[in-house]
């Protein structure tokens, strides 16, 4: 069996949050589990990539409003992922340096609908040249969402309607649409199924991709449920096709967050997880300007709302004006005005805050390493992984409680409890997580306890692969 991963990131390639991290891990574990699996992404202007020697395989036009775009597929031939790795070059749409966002602007692309309509049908001529090539076209969020549609009912490419199509949702929120008046842009379709490219009177890839895929999925259970309450006006649609869907439980790379192995922190994990920490932890002394002597609380991940960064600068300040006693480091990149809220916070609690706004892989990992506690005050947070990356490194998650955060971690009030849980979604409640926080440090027994039970959690990507085989499997034998 040969499954597609069609996605817009792909680790190390190109990653934005988890898409990219599950795009670049799923499929070395699907491998591993006897599927032949590639990824197939856009060609953006990434570092990676640009390093990254590549073969041409195939060159084709995708016809758009009139005007043949022309495209090139590559093969990356360079560092073995465990998988094949395919890009999407399309000359003046992807090869730019950011993935969603300009770099410069931190504002999202004008072209973004005509980017991801040239990459998706890209994706379905070069499958068109290679028959018997793919079994299952595996599809990955609002990006490729038309794509369960074009192979159904574009005439251009309905000979590739036998192939099932997973669609899998990880974060809902996001359904990239657009409006009828840009349907001129859109291949050939039967005028009939316009219907099931229609959501809100307008052109909504996420549900289109809900509505016509196969088999659908979303990246934790607990999501699967909160999308029933809470999809950006998708609720109904998502209730109406529950038949077809299953909530699966992202899995980590565990050989890329390996503390005995991981290439970018300084000190690798031996029998003395303490002492590991202590180092690692020192090591980020070099780098922010806060105390060591006091619990390290740190946020790694994008600056929106989404991720409740908007929560943090008034959390922070309320605790360490009411006497409260941690440090604090933020680590991420995104809304202009939390950035200048972070970067003035540097001023305003010297010694006990600071901030490094970049998207860093290797001073993430090193983060992981040396911190004490994760804070993740997610409004939305479908699965989440860094929850994940904090237990494989001794680090002890704050989170809310939604989603996949409300699948992985137990509140430590329980008799197994794996972090600290609180479950408003408010400048308080955070504060008592922080609160909480402070008082575990205290009690170092219980906090050296803690370390080495979470260490030792699974969440390896073996166990949740195996649920996509069985879904492979299923939708193969009913073809």
């Amino acid at each position: 069996m040969k499954v597609l991963h069609v996605s817009a990131e792909c680790y190390p390639a190109a990653k934005a949050g988890g898409l990219g991290d599950v795009a670049g891990a799923l499929p070395k574990y699907l491998n591993q589990a006897g599927i032949d699996t590639a990824v197939i992404m856009p060609k953006y202007r990434q570092k990676w990539i640009l390093q990254q020697p590549w073969e041409h395989v195939y060159s084709g036009m995708v016809r758009m409003a009139g005007v043949q775009v022309p495209f090139y597929i590559h093969r990356n031939i360079g560092e073995d992922l465990g998988f094949e790795l395919l890009s999407v070059d399309v000359p003046g749409l992807f090869d730019r340096e950011g993935i969603y966002v300009d770099a410069q602007t931190s504002y999202g692309y004008a072209d973004e609908i005509e980017r991801y309509l040239v990459f998706q049908q890209a994706v379905l001529q070069f499958v068109q040249q290679l028959p018997g090539f793919v079994d299952v076209l595996h599809c990955h969020d609002h990006h490729t969402g038309l794509i369960p549609f074009m192979v159904k009912h574009c005439p251009e490419y309905r000979n590739l309607a036998h192939i099932p199509t997973v669609f899998t949702i990880h974060n809902g929120m996001y359904h990239g649409a657009f409006s009828w008046s840009k349907a001129y842009l859109l291949p050939w379709y039967d005028a009939n199924t316009s219907g099931l490219l229609e959501w809100g009177n307008t052109i909504n890839p996420l549900a289109c991709g809900i509505k016509c895929c196969w088999q659908l999925t979303t990246v934790s259970p607990g999501y699967l449920m909160e999308l029933l309450q809470s999809a950006n006006g998708l609720e109904w649609l998502i209730r109406n096709e529950m038949g077809k869907a299953t909530g699966i439980i992202n899995g980590i790379d565990t050989d890329v967050w390996n503390p005995e192995s991981d290439p970018l922190i300084s000190f690798r994990m031996n029998e003395d997880i303490n002492e590991f920490k202590r180092a690692n932890k020192y090591i980020l002394m070099q780098r922010f300007n806060v105390r060591q002597d006091l619990p390290l609380i740190t946020f790694i991940g994008r600056l929106v709302n989404e991720k409740g960064a908007d929560l943090i600068p008034d959390a922070i300040a309320k605790f360490l004006y009411d006497g409260g006693r941690a440090s604090f480091v933020v680590l991420g990149t995104g809304d202009p005005a939390l950035k200048n809220t972070f970067l003035k916070m540097k001023d305003q609690f010297v010694s006990f805050f600071d901030t490094s706004i970049e998207y860093n892989e290797a001073l993430s990992h090193q983060l992981y390493a040396g911190s004490d506690y994760l804070m993740m005050p997610s409004r939305v947070e479908p699965c989440g992984l860094n929850q994940l990356y904090a237990f494989r490194y001794g680090t002890i998650p704050i989170v809310r409680t939604t989603g996949g955060l409300a699948d992985t971690v137990i509140d430590v009030s329980s008799g197994n409890g794996t972090g600290l849980r609180f479950d408003d979604f408010s400048m308080d409640a955070l504060v008592g997580g922080f609160k909480r926080a402070a008082l575990l440090y205290e009690r170092k027994e219980l906090l050296w306890e803690l370390r080495e039970k979470i260490i030792h959690l699974d969440y390896s990507w073996a166990k949740s692969a195996q649920k996509y085989v069985d879904i492979y499997n299923k939708i193969t034998l009913k073809n």
